[in-house]
């Protein structure tokens, strides 16, 4: 998974990394060629007090030093460029993705876990190519030159590398082994931490009123104790890891010192040959030692690719037509015929075989009890689900035909959880129309009754609005998410329980100044309250997701049990009348 994921971003930079493996390799020649000419001079220099050959060699030295410190430096510039570029180019196919996703995939990963792969996820991945880009292309390099230049030096000396690097090799396997199922649940406890915290961010005020601080402190510290324990068991892997690394290249040490020194006695090696040996197997110790580092890159990094690729591959259930439609026959009309939808698992459908008609200048009004599907009935106008059964029809045209920029375009949809952007008024207006003028944006604000506050602000239509809107009321939000579908004059409007934060002048005035702006519009009105929908020209009574009565108010009163209760729970049957 990890590679398949590198394979594909890291294509477009093959020649830079091409040009960090040559410059690895220059870094490599000179680590492996400065030992022997160290040995040179104290077999040649220092041992005949030829003090000329020192300093030419030594000459030497000081050059080959510099080149390989200039490859070095380069190579760790255009290293880290590359990763940042990597993980530049992950967030955005992760965003990308996630942009396409209707609302059945958003639930399916959760914004705390598609905040981790974007985020930490790729960030473990880039770190590797990282590390791997700066030290792990040169470790084979010196593994493989240092192996031969000791060859080179003394064959028998170089025996004991093969009884060394086997038992390490063996050791960095089975920590391999028991460190990639910690990484996996590790990130999983990040999810979980995200998760919490985002949960008492938002509910910050639920909290407190219902004093629940004790429970949600126990609640976070429960997760951050998991997530603590994983990081201290990898801790502690690693803490294993690093001293017996050390231990062997201290006991190779005394080994070739000591077999070394009695090969010196007897003149069968020089005592720069046994520095230079002894050196080049430091640095085979070394390049392991490199290779080991990456153990803690690369179970994680493997973990996360796994997450990015999950997103990245999963199957998107609304997709874009292949051959689209790109014109409306009847613009503004909506139709659903037997329209279904169940979640996926779900042992009973949302919605089943709901039928309507709705006509330009025509208001529909959807009511029913809580959990009655009236906003997942709503979400299959825009495509946020697509009906698992039937049709949905926008403007004379199946929406799974229908060109989605379009569709939406034909739109206005107001949820019910109004959602605001950082930015302005001005900002967010523009959403719903980026080219609008200004005379335009006041308009819509009219009509939605949000201008007096507006206006109230010293900066107007420059008002700030810091994230999710949480500077204004709620009754103000839903005015200005009003105001920002408005603006647009779609052929459509949806407003999904959009009136419910408002008081009943304001709901009424605001009824009044879209009355006209609607006149040659399909307006479908989702209400909790009956006052709101009484003049609707059709009425859809849902129950358990089916429609149990369609017509006017004063139709249904007489003929719907359900709609008649409802009517009862909020005013009398005179009021109603």
């Amino acid at each position: 998974m990890l590679i398949s994921l590198l394979r594909v971003y890291l294509r477009p930079y093959r020649a830079t990394i091409s040009l960090i493996l040559v410059l690895q390799a220059i870094q490599a020649v000179s680590n492996l060629y400065l030992p022997t000419l160290n040995a040179d001079i104290i077999d040649n220099g220092v041992a005949k007090g030829d003090t000329s050959y020192i300093i030419q060699t030594g000459g030497w030295m000081l050059g080959v030093s510099l080149g390989q410190v200039v490859a070095v430096v380069i190579a760790v510039y255009l290293g880290a460029r590359t990763a940042m570029r990597l993980g530049r180019d992950l967030r955005q196919a992760l965003f990308d993705k996630v942009m396409d996703f209707s609302a059945r995939e958003l639930a399916r990963f959760g914004a705390p876990s598609l905040i981790t792969r974007t985020t930490n996820d790729v960030q473990q991945i880039q770190m590797l190519v990282l590390m791997t880009l700066v030290i792990l292309v040169s470790a084979p390099m010196m593994m493989i030159g240092g192996g031969t230049m000791a060859l080179r030096h003394d064959v028998v000396l170089s025996s004991l590398i093969l009884v060394i690097l086997p038992v390490l090799i063996g050791f960095l396997l089975l920590l391999l082994k028991r460190m990639n199922p910690l990484f996996r649940a590790m990130q999983k406890a990040i999810d979980s931490v995200n998760q919490v915290l985002r949960e008492q961010i938002d509910g910050n005020r639920v909290i407190r009123a219902f004093v629940r601080q004790p429970y949600e402190e126990e609640r976070f510290d429960g997760v951050n104790k998991r997530l603590t324990g994983l990081q201290m068991s990898v801790g502690y892997t690693f803490a294993m890891m690093f001293p017996f690394i050390m231990f062997i290249m201290n006991i190779t040490s005394v080994a070739v010192i000591w077999f070394g020194g009695h090969r010196v006695e007897s003149g069968a090696m020089e005592v720069g040959g046994l520095t230079a040996f002894l050196t080049y197997l430091m640095l085979i110790l070394m390049s392991v030692m490199m290779a080991a580092m990456m153990f803690f890159f690369v179970p994680r990094a493997q973990a996360c690719a796994e997450r990015i690729e999950e997103v990245l591959q999963a199957a998107i259930t609304v997709a874009p037509p292949a051959d689209p439609v790109r014109a409306l026959a009847k613009p503004g009309h909506l139709r659903l015929a037997d329209a279904s939808f169940r979640f996926q698992g779900a042992e009973a459908p949302v919605l089943q075989d709901i039928s309507f008609e709705a006509a330009p200048g025509q208001l529909t009004a959807i009511i029913g009890s809580t959990g009655a599907g009236k906003t997942s009935l709503v979400n299959l106008i825009p495509r946020l689900f697509d009906a698992t059964s039937g049709r949905v029809e926008v403007g004379g045209v199946d929406v799974k035909e229908l060109d989605l920029d379009l569709l939406w375009d034909s739109i206005g949809f107001v949820p019910q959880q109004p959602f605001l952007f950082s930015g302005t008024v001005r900002s967010n207006l523009a959403y719903g129309k980026p080219d609008a003028s200004e005379e335009e944006m006041w308009s819509a604000l009219e009509i939605a009754q949000a201008a007096d506050f507006v206006r109230e602000s010293a900066d107007g239509l420059d008002m700030e609005i810091v994230q999710g809107g949480t500077n204004v009321s709620g009754g103000q939000r839903q005015r200005l998410s009003i105001a920002r579908a408005v603006i647009r004059r779609p052929g459509i409007y949806v407003f999904d329980d959009a009136f419910s934060a408002l008081d009943f002048a304001t709901d009424a005035r605001l009824r009044a100044a879209l009355k006209p702006v609607t006149l040659e519009s399909t307006v479908v009105l989702v209400a909790q309250r009956v006052g709101t929908i009484m003049d609707a020209d059709q009425i859809l009574v849902l129950d358990a997701g089916r429609v149990v009565g369609a017509g006017t108010h004063h139709e249904l009163l007489d003929g719907c049990p359900t709609y008649r209760e409802i009517v009862s729970s909020q005013m009398t049957l005179e009021e109603a009348a």
